[in-house]
């Protein structure tokens, strides 16, 4: 298969309603980006007025992210990516650092926010000997995700699952029965070979705590932290990749722009299935 498939084109643009902060939004802006609006900009500050360590986290979760596709791509030889919550594109996107390393890497991007698909012409600039789609879809509804990233992605064989900062909109009450069942309804239909990667914010830091609380009452779309073991369980009946679930900082760490990263309350890693 070459190229971008039909399934790339983009829907109709639905309504954004620029009245209620989105998450999606307010992430772009603690990354520096240019899509948001004022109210997201509002949420975002007074976040970070509670936490400032939010610009941090949220680019250490990007580097995180570029160390995990790089590592995916390369020593574990992945060439399809099915990335669920993928948010508003920026620099080093999933496809574009998997296509540094192979350019015929398959990437699917999975969102339901009506701004990302107005970007979604962006997301799929493809090199022509891989493929880049984009589907839009909720991540509460594996299913369809699975059905529609069939289009593009060979599920004979391997697929690393990309769940980056999308887990926390999933509450975890009842022994995170919700997210666990997500996870493993989507790494159920993956092939052996296949891989997990996540990061999640965890209860680890205060001032993090803190803030997603006063967050959550601002009528935006809540977001649960987990404790440590919670986001180690994701990972339950995977093979652990080196140095298993951890800050990510910690995580096969790189030289980075800001130094020696902070401790800033999210946790991540990567599991194969055997």
């Amino acid at each position: 298969m070459t190229g971008a498939p039909e399934s790339s084109e983009v829907p109709r643009l639905p309504r954004i309603d620029t009245t209620v902060p989105h998450s999606a939004r307010i992430w772009n802006y603690w990354l520096g980006g240019k899509d948001h609006y004022a109210v997201d900009r509002e949420a975002g500050d007074q976040f970070a007025a509670v936490y400032p360590g939010i610009f941090d986290l949220a680019r250490l979760s990007r580097y995180f992210l570029g160390r995990v596709i790089r590592h995916l791509a390369g020593e574990a030889g992945v060439r399809q990516f099915l990335d669920i919550g993928t948010g508003l594109p920026t620099a080093d996107n999933t496809h574009e650092v998997a296509q540094r390393v192979d350019p015929a890497a398959r990437i699917v991007y999975v969102d339901n926010d009506p701004l990302i698909l107005a970007h979604a012409n962006a997301l799929l600039i493809s090199d022509p000997r891989g493929a880049t789609a984009y589907i839009e879809a909720d991540l509460l509804d594996p299913e369809t995700i699975i059905r529609q990233a069939r289009t593009t992605l060979d599920f004979e064989e391997p697929v690393a699952l990309i769940l980056m900062q999308v887990l926390g909109h999933v509450s975890n009450a009842d022994g995170d029965k919700q997210a666990r069942a997500i996870v493993n309804g989507l790494m159920d239909a993956l092939p052996p070979g296949s891989y997990l990667a996540l990061n999640e914010s965890a209860d680890t830091n205060v001032l993090n705590a803190k803030a997603t609380g006063l967050y959550n009452e601002s009528g935006g779309a809540p977001y649960f932290l987990r404790d440590p073991e919670q986001i180690v369980g994701l990972f339950e009946g995977l093979e652990l990749v080196e140095p298993g679930v951890v800050p990510i900082q910690d995580w096969r760490p790189d030289p980075n722009p800001f130094g020696s990263p902070a401790e800033v309350g999210v946790w991540g890693g990567v599991g194969r299935k055997a």
